[in-house]
């Protein structure tokens, strides 16, 4: 076990990532984030630990500003709306926040200010004037953000300045191609500005002390491994003020008009939100973030490492009355349906969404969330491996032994917990193996082992399965009545674990089942006991702990994904490029009429082809078209449509076609017809 598994603490500080208050919350969010940092303060508390678990919405920075500018409200109306969606979700889901802040607050406000102030009247930031892109039009500073141009590493044309959402490069504005202002589509120019930075290189060798010795056994490998490569590519000063009027004020009176980068200031807000704790409970809050008896751990996803694990810990070094995070357990990204989760392309499942469509299954996504945990590599959710995840392991392992037992009790010993028989060879080893499973479950939790932890408990699931199958109490019952009790009193024992063990990772289900066995909640220490339920306590009514999730259910939301890959495909599909010049002469020679179909029928033989009789004004003709896989011949009869009269005919399935419909062809390939929009007399010249 590391050094710092080994040292003891007096109190937990657990802050998990300010999500941007400009979108709801989905399940890459979770995965990454969310669910590991709950399972490991739900075990903390169980220990009795003394823990604060700190969430709150980043409700500054450019992308708010973007959203409020395509929606035409204010950044205020942004953050309030999805600020309420967020807290709310997280709470429906069981997220177990001390607080819930928001960095829009006054006292982060506040706070962010006076953590500022502290640096700049140490000398700390290097002030220095830049070029920076302009829109002269809007009369404003440009953040990269609002700055779109060509990518000059794959020509993709729609890419911010500070990423090429194509190919996934990192930018600076000034990479891009024919750069324009996102703001009004005018070409920016460049400007001087003044700003703040903070000199990173000046920490650098401490840094690199701190992370690459100090904490080179404990941090993840992927953690670890990114602050080394940062490192050691050089640390530069970076800003931590920018132009924009949405943010904290930069608190000086020669920075008018600029904020604190929102880098800068997010992180403060864990500062913040402990110090709203405090004024809420009325506890101190100062040595959860000041006492070297604290454990400081931040819950992030991998693209927040650095700023967590590099940036972070510099600004509170240079502050100086601050602890440093223990340990940074970063994991890696959830694909969904082997893709990329996209918020712009709708491309998540969202978790208000979710708790709607599925009422009652947190824990389900919760188990499945864990147990496919991206935790050392990038891992894919898709709905079928949810599905087969609830219905073969929490359902038939987990749900059907707690059930199994629970019955079996009531119809032999009136729900009662029978007092313990003989216990032979095999009893004595279920019960030591359930002796063991608390001290397995917490250290895979407490090296943030996660998957590793919840594999475990449902071992012990499968260890009560695997006794209760093959000891057979309901055929043993009437000739070996005090055996059966053994075997229940066992199997009874190990739901109570099961309860104990598994609130952490499902607490619904943990909640539901202490109810069905009578027993209050119970605190980790008393785990792996065979004594927590005593001889005749009266059990609670049993019912399914978990419920089958049928085909149809998974259906409508891979048909609900299937639909969202097709909207975004007709959104950025290009149209065919323009076909070679010809002369006016020659198009002149084309005669396009208005005519009605009066006949219709499906040409023998063939899956795309209609045989059309056409009124087109001059003659009634035949034309045979490839449109009988969009169009039943009896729904067309009536419908008016463009035809080329003057085209050579041809034979097609022994048919004389004589002319050409017009049909505009879709990005999916789907046809419709080119007609009139009112009724127009046959024979009409189209021009």
């Amino acid at each position: 076990m590391s050094d710092s598994i080994a040292k003891t603490f007096k109190r937990y500080t657990v802050t998990s990532a300010l999500p941007y208050a400009n979108g709801p919350i989905h399940i890459g969010h979770l995965a990454g984030v969310y669910v590991p940092a709950d399972i490991y303060v739900r075990y903390l508390r169980s220990k009795g630990e003394d823990v604060v678990f700190i969430g709150g919405s980043d409700e500054h920075g450019v992308p708010i500003t973007i959203k409020a500018r395509r929606e035409g409200i204010t950044p205020q109306e942004v953050v309030d709306k999805y600020h309420g969606i967020i807290k709310k979700s997280f709470e429906d889901f069981g997220v177990s926040f001390d607080i819930y802040s928001r960095t829009s607050n006054p006292i982060h406000h506040k706070t962010a200010s006076e953590f500022f102030t502290k640096l700049y009247d140490k000398g700390e930031f290097i002030e220095k004037t830049s070029l920076q892109y302009y829109d002269e039009e809007h009369q404003t500073f440009l953040a990269d953000r609002y700055i779109t141009g060509t990518c000059p590493h794959c020509g993709f044309e729609k890419a911010y300045g500070d990423q090429c959402e194509n190919c996934g490069t990192s930018l600076n504005a000034t990479d891009l191609i024919n750069p324009k202002s996102a703001i009004s589509g005018s070409v920016p120019v460049m400007r001087d500005t003044r700003h703040w930075f903070l000199p990173l290189d000046k920490y650098e060798p401490w840094l690199r002390e701190w992370i690459l010795e100090s904490h080179k056994d404990d941090w993840k490998t992927n953690v670890y491994g990114q602050c080394k490569s940062w490192l050691d590519h050089g640390l530069q000063p970076r800003a931590v003020t920018r132009d924009l009027d949405w943010g904290v004020k930069v608190p000086l009176k020669e920075a008018e008009g600029k904020v604190l980068y929102v880098w800068f200031d997010a992180p403060i807000g864990y500062i913040s939100a402990t110090r709203e704790w405090g004024e809420q409970t009325g506890k101190d809050w100062e040595p959860y973030w000041k006492s070297a008896d604290s454990k400081l751990v931040h819950f992030i996803g991998k693209d927040n490492i650095v700023f967590h694990c590099i940036v972070f810990p510099g600004m509170l070094k240079a502050e100086g009355s601050y602890i440093l995070p223990e340990n940074v357990p970063a994991n890696e990204f959830l694909n969904l349906e082997n893709d990329k989760i996209s918020t712009s392309r709708n491309w998540a499942v969202w978790l208000h969404e979710y708790l709607e469509e599925f009422p009652g299954k947190q824990d389900v996504l919760r188990y499945v969330l864990t147990a496919n945990a991206p935790e050392t590599k990038d891992n894919d959710f898709t709905w079928r491996d949810f599905q087969a995840r609830n219905n073969s392991e929490l359902l038939a392992v987990f749900g059907n032994f707690v059930n199994r037992t629970l019955v079996l009790t009531q119809k032999y010993f009136e729900g009662k917990v029978p007092a313990t028989g003989p216990v032979d060879d095999y009893d004595r080893q279920v019960l030591a193996e359930i002796a063991g499973f608390p001290e397995k479950i917490a250290q895979s939790i407490e090296l943030y082992r996660f998957r590793e932890a919840l594999n475990e408990l449902m071992n012990l699931a499968r260890l009560g399965n695997k006794y209760l199958t093959e000891t057979e109490p309901w055929k043993t019952f009437k000739t070996q009545p005090e055996q059966v009790q053994t075997n229940l009193n066992i199997c009874l024992q190990i739901c109570a674990n099961l309860a104990i063990l598994g609130e952490p990772f499902l607490p619904f289900s943990a909640a539901k089942l202490n109810k069905m066995l009578n027993l209050d909640s119970s605190k980790w220490e008393k785990a792996g006991s065979a004594t927590l339920l005593a001889d005749g306590h009266l059990l609670g009514e049993p019912e399914l702990l978990f419920e089958r999730i049928e085909d149809v259910a998974i259906e409508a939301q891979v048909k609900k994904l299937m639909d969202t890959k097709k909207a975004n495909e007709a959104e950025n599909a290009t149209s065919t490029p323009a076909k070679t010049v010809v002369e006016f002469d020659d198009f002149g020679k084309i005669d396009l009429r208005i005519g009605t179909i009066i006949a219709a029928e499906k040409v023998a033989k063939t899956k795309k082809l209609l045989k059309l009789t056409i009124d087109t004004g001059i003659d009634k003709r035949t034309v045979v078209s490839g449109i009988a896989e969009y169009y039943e011949p009896e729904n067309i009869v009536g419908q008016q449509v463009t035809i080329l009269v003057n085209l050579a005919p041809r034979n097609l399935k022994g048919i004389d076609s004589q002319g050409m419909i017009l049909m505009a062809e879709d990005h999916d390939g789907r046809l419709s017809f080119v007609a009139p929009t009112s009724v127009m007399k046959n024979g009409s010249e189209v021009r």
